[in-house]
């Protein structure tokens, strides 16, 4: 008889909390109780949140002791420390991350607990299959997004992919081996491989509450994850400025030729200021890829914790 955890990161999802447990239990107490003869729990994670969802996990608790854990963070750390969290915390055979709104769908898992129990496949992933119901905006940058770190990270990562999945011990391990500060779950369970089955959904809603991602938290995640997985940033400063200086140089030889041939007149003074401007920018351009790196490596070298727990039944 193997255990399964399901990790559930939360953030004020009070709403989301209970039917998210009364859906987890009638296909978990069906599937695997009777017909898998695996025993099943689920960890949630408070992370930091201000409403009650807290009082919820610890109100199912009570009720469900056997099938319901709860930490709690000492403040807001973000759903990555959530999931790390979790990860480490998590003791069982098969380990899985879903979260709390119900998008990614539990009707999955009976079928991502028999192919782990097939011993073919080491983690069963999952991926939209469409967007259809998001916002047209979002829809279009998430694509740029995975087309953009597709082809500059020797990580690859499918579009439409979800943390949603189930792992064995081993996988598992091979994340926790990964302690980083700087933490991009969807590229880290791509970068450690294993034998990966790939299961396709279609865009589900919320089943309760909204978003607690605005577009500059996506855009701001977005980068980390392309500067956590690829150096082709800091390539791409050096040529830009590299053509920068090619193009001064031929910008010289033209000034030259022109002042010797016509004469040196003092019109121009409004080029010469754009072109300033220009290389200005472009060095600013160029530092600030460079800080954004260094600044990463700030964070890791002070070895502070991922997460700090406040309380945990």
């Amino acid at each position: 008889m193997k255990k399964m955890t399901i990790i559930v990161p939360c953030y004020n999802e009070q709403a989301a909390i209970p039917l998210f447990y009364q859906r987890l239990k009638e296909i978990l107490g069906n599937y695997v109780d009777e017909y898998a003869g695996h025993q099943w729990d689920l960890l949630f994670v408070d992370d930091g949140s201000t409403d009650d969802s807290l009082t919820e996990m610890e109100r199912l608790q009570v009720s469900d002791p056997e099938h319901v854990h709860f930490l709690s963070f000492s403040r807001n750390f973000g759903k990555e420390a959530a999931l790390y969290a979790g990860l480490e915390n998590a003791d069982a055979e098969y380990v899985g991350v879903m979260d709390v709104d119900l998008q990614d769908p539990p009707e999955l898992l009976p079928q991502m607990i028999a192919y782990l129990d097939s011993g073919d496949y080491d983690t069963v992933a999952t991926k939209r299959d469409s967007r259809k119901g998001e916002p047209i905006v979002r829809s279009f940058f998430s694509k740029m997004f995975y087309k953009l770190i597709n082809r500059i990270s020797q990580t690859p990562i499918p579009e439409g992919a979800r943390d949603y999945r189930l792992m064995n011990r081993k996988v598992v391990d091979a994340v926790l081996a990964m302690p980083e500060v700087n933490r991009f779950s969807k590229g880290i369970f791509n970068w450690v491989g294993f034998r990966t089955k790939v299961l396709t959904f279609d865009h589900q809603d919320r089943v309760a509450g909204e978003t607690h991602w605005s577009f500059k938290q996506l855009v701001s995640y977005s980068f980390e994850g392309i500067m956590d997985f690829s150096d082709k940033p800091l390539t791409i400063a050096s040529v830009v400025g590299g053509a920068s200086f090619v193009l001064s140089i031929f910008s010289l030889i033209f000034i030259v030729i022109r002042a010797l041939a016509f004469g040196d007149p003092t019109a121009g003074w409004p080029s010469l200021v754009s072109i300033i401007l220009m290389i200005g920018g472009i060095q600013l351009f160029c530092l600030g890829i460079a800080g954004k790196y260094i600044a990463k490596i700030y964070l890791e070298v002070k070895q502070r914790p991922v997460y700090i727990t406040r309380e945990q039944k």
